[in-house]
């Protein structure tokens, strides 16, 4: 399909996730087995881009947490003390995620 604007004409190109699937016409309907497989399999795609995404909120909330635990007498000192302890402990909490997600997926 080619979308034409003016006098500059330019392909209409789209990009397809490389787990996309085409239906192939010639083939058989899908068995139920087959259906459940394929519905596991894309559940566990699911499952592993939610569990990669906690993990870069994780990192990210170190982040957040290490400025606050040096951001000075600006923040509560308890509050400072938290995020401290955040900071230390999260970065290891998201590399544990990390190297799980790793040997299962």
């Amino acid at each position: 399909m080619t979308k034409k604007t003016g006098a500059d004409s330019k392909p209409d190109l789209r990009l397809v996730g490389a787990e996309a699937a085409v239906y192939d016409l010639m083939r058989a309907p899908e068995t139920t087995g087959e259906r459940v497989k394929r519905l596991q399999l894309e559940a566990h795609a699911l499952a592993l881009e939610e569990v990669e995404q906690f993990e870069k909120l994780l990192t990210q909330a170190a982040e957040k947490a290490k400025d606050i635990a040096s951001g000075g007498d600006a923040y509560p000192v308890g509050v400072r003390e938290i995020a401290a302890r955040l900071a230390a402990d999260l970065p290891t909490r998201a590399e544990t995620i990390r190297t799980i997600v790793g040997r299962v997926g």
